[in-house]
Parts: C-alpha cells; sequence; structure tokens
C-alpha cells in the first residue's frame, strides 16, 4: 500500500499504538495497522503522523428525505420522513453491494456535500423530518461523526436512525448506538463462508452486535436479509436463521427479506424470483417469527404489518405508502388491545413513497448520480436528482387515519 501524504482530516477515535509502530484501528474488527500515510480497508479512516484521523467528518455522499419504510423500518414511527445521508467507503467488501457507487467510492471530494451536525440537524427538522438515518454505506466507520450528528438531532427533538451491516464491537458499538434511537441490521447471510467469501467479515461478530442491540439496550431493532440466488438462499440455511433469531433474539424482532438486485460484482446472478422470497416468509413464521416482510417487490399482503393475537390488518403498505392504520396511540391492536411491539407516535405520518433529494452545502457535486427514479427500487437506494419533489410532511404532525379496524378481519397471507 502506497501512504497517501496529502490526508486530511478531524482525530478519530478508536485507536492504539503497537509496538512496531504502526496504530491499530478499533474502530471495528477489521483491526487495521497502519503506518503513516496509509488508509484502512473502510479508505475513510486513515493514519496521519502519530494520530488516526476520520477523513470523512463534516461531509456526505447526498441527502435525500426518505419514507421511514425505505430504511427499511416498519414499527419505527410509520408514514413518517426521514432524512438519510451517508459518506464514501465501507468496512466490508460485499460483491453484490447495492449501493456500491458509493460505499465503494475513492472520489471522496467529488461526492461530498459538506455540512455541520447542527446544520443536518436542523435540516432534519426543516424538511418535517421525524428522524435523521445514517445510511448509504455504514455509519461504523464514520461513527465520530454520527455521533455528533445524533447529539445536535436529539437536542432537537428529532430521532436516530442506523442502517447497518453489525460488522463493529468494542467502545466504538457502545458509543454509536447509545446514540442511536432505532437500528435496521443487515444480516448478510448465516453461513461463515459467505461471510468470508462474499463479504470479507465475520458472521460470528454480527451475531454478537445482534445480541447486545435487543438485550443490552433500548435501540428498536429490525432485520434486513437480502435474498441472492444461489448465494444465501437455501431453505436449510433460512430455516437455521430464523430458528436462530426467534431463540436468540425474540418472535417479536422484525424480519424483512429483500429481493437482490444484480449490482457490482455480481451482474450476472439473477434477481431473485418473488416465490423465493415467500417460501422464506413462511419458514420465518413457522419458526415463530411473528413480523416478516418482503422487500424490493409490490407485495401489499406480504409487506403489511398483521396483528400477531387477531390477525387484523394493523398496517397496510403499498410499497412505502400507508394504506390502512389500525394501531390505537397506546400502540396497541385497534381491535383486539393486544400490545404492538415497536415505537409508535399516535396517528401515523403522511409522507408517502416519495423521495426528496436536499443540498446543504452550495458546492456542486462532480459525482455521478445514482439510479434513477424509473430503475427498479430499493429498499435503500441512494438519492437521486430526479427524484419528485413534495411538500414537507413532519412526522409529528400526523395525517389522519386511512382506515381503522373491521369486525372481520382480513386474512393474513400465508
Amino acid at each position: 500500500m502506497q501512504p497517501d501524504l496529502s490526508i486530511d482530516g478531524v482525530s478519530a477515535n478508536y485507536w492504539r499504538a503497537l509496538p512496531d509502530g504502526r496504530l491499530l484501528c478499533e474502530a471495528c474488527p477489521r483491526a487495521c495497522k497502519l503506518k503513516d500515510g496509509q488508509r484502512g480497508l473502510c479508505f475513510v479512516r486513515a493514519r496521519r503522523g502519530d494520530e488516526m484521523v476520520l477523513t470523512t467528518y463534516g461531509r456526505s455522499s447526498g441527502f435525500c428525505v426518505d419514507p421511514i419504510e425505505k430504511k427499511p423500518l416498519n414499527h419505527f414511527l410509520p408514514g413518517t420522513a426521514v432524512l438519510s445521508f451517508g459518506t464514501a467507503g465501507c468496512n466490508l467488501a460485499c460483491k453484490f453491494c447495492q449501493n456500491w457507487e458509493i460505499s465503494k467510492s475513492r472520489e471522496v471530494d467529488t461526492l461530498a456535500d459538506a455540512a455541520s451536525p447542527e446544520a443536518r440537524a436542523r435540516a432534519a427538522l426543516a424538511q418535517g423530518c421525524s428522524s435523521l438515518a445514517y445510511t448509504y454505506n455504514d455509519p461504523i466507520i464514520f461513527s465520530e461523526y454520527a455521533v455528533d450528528c445524533a447529539a445536535a438531532a436529539r437536542a432537537l427533538g428529532v430521532k436516530n436512525v442506523a442502517v447497518t451491516a453489525g460488522y463493529v464491537d468494542g467502545r466504538a458499538r457502545e458509543d454509536l448506538f447509545a446514540a442511536m434511537d432505532a437500528t435496521n441490521v443487515d444480516l448478510k447471510a448465516f453461513t461463515e463462508e459467505f461471510y468470508r467469501k462474499t463479504c470479507s467479515g465475520s458472521l460470528e461478530v454480527v451475531k454478537d452486535t445482534l445480541r447486545y442491540l435487543v438485550h443490552e439496550t433500548s435501540v428498536w431493532v429490525e432485520i434486513t436479509t437480502l435474498l441472492i440466488p444461489g448465494s444465501n438462499d437455501d431453505p436449510h440455511e433460512i430455516d437455521t436463521m430464523t430458528r436462530w433469531i426467534a431463540s436468540e433474539l425474540g418472535p417479536d424482532v422484525p424480519l424483512h427479506f429483500s429481493a437482490f438486485r444484480p449490482e457490482f460484482r455480481m451482474r450476472s446472478t439473477p434477481a431473485t424470483p418473488h416465490a423465493t422470497l415467500i417460501r422464506a416468509r413462511q419458514i420465518a413464521l413457522g419458526n415463530g417469527l411473528r413480523f416478516v416482510y418482503v422487500g424490493n417487490v409490490l407485495d401489499e399482503g406480504r409487506s403489511s404489518t398483521w396483528c400477531s393475537s387477531c390477525g387484523e390488518k394493523l398496517i397496510g403498505r403499498a410499497r412505502y405508502r400507508l394504506t390502512r392504520y389500525a394501531v390505537t396511540e397506546s400502540g396497541c391492536c385497534a381491535r383486539c388491545n393486544a400490545p404492538v411491539p415497536g415505537v409508535f407516535a399516535g396517528r401515523p405520518g403522511t409522507w408517502g413513497h416519495k423521495r426528496k433529494p436536499v443540498r446543504l452545502s452550495p458546492r456542486p457535486t462532480t459525482a455521478t448520480m445514482p439510479a434513477s427514479e424509473d430503475a427498479p427500487p430499493t429498499e435503500d437506494a441512494p438519492p437521486t436528482e430526479d427524484a419528485p419533489a413534495a411538500k414537507p410532511a413532519n412526522g409529528a404532525a400526523l395525517g389522519p387515519v386511512l382506515s381503522g379496524p373491521t369486525s372481520t378481519p382480513p386474512s393474513p397471507p400465508s
């Protein structure tokens, strides 16, 4: 590795000096050991002289107001808007990355939209967002910046959401999630072989993060698994994974099975058949999970939330638009009054499926923008310039209930 002598950034946490003179980065389990001028695998954490620096502090690959369901989070302030942003780089090397233009970027300056933590928090509030999401690439690698943004957001009453692969441990994990209110963890597969060969990571680390989040924090947790044909969609693997989730994390942790779209270094792999998602969902429900969803496809029945006690359709979803809401202000089923796991704030938001790019810095970007709005949808796609404009919708200024409980509930799909 050739040293980069032009490294600029702010002093980072999570490192220590080694006896041989190198610096050990402890921001994630990858534990990169760096000489002066070298960058870690993530590209954004680097050594400058006798310290580690974060090169993307205050920078972003772009901002977009999204529906919270796009993260995806189905049990956290449904229907509300979230201001999403990421930086560049990643601490994993997934061959199928759906956001590779950002996570694999080595052109930080051309991607950057600059803003202070306070500016990001004010922008979320000004856009009527109930939360600020750290996404598109993993916030673990820019955790100092994410934590500062989260503190600024909380001071204004804005919630914080981390979309992460969970490849983190130690103090860095504690600090990041102490600042978060909700997270969606990308459980990429359930074999060490997949993680090692396809992601250059470790399944055990992610499992430990999930246990930590569910049992040692108050963070609301949902899980997503992108099902890739021939790679992680074997019924036996899904059976093993969902049994583990039910026994180790509990039956009320929502699980999303999302359809893969050919991207990055797996463009020759076909897209996930709808039937594969349905089969995975059936396996998960059979193993006791109560809230299992399919994503990246149009399937209202299997994207909706159903009461696990009486079968009432609680929250109807047509992709990211709510079509029905039957959850009480106290977070219970409007028909049988059974508690609905999640974070609810009275009536639902009304943001719908709109996506609204936002620029905080007047400095123009020379980067090529990601795929256009008419491309196949992804659960957490990057912002686009041609997304439809929309009026801000305050997640707290909630709209009318779309439809109430029924005396004879519709039947949940299998």
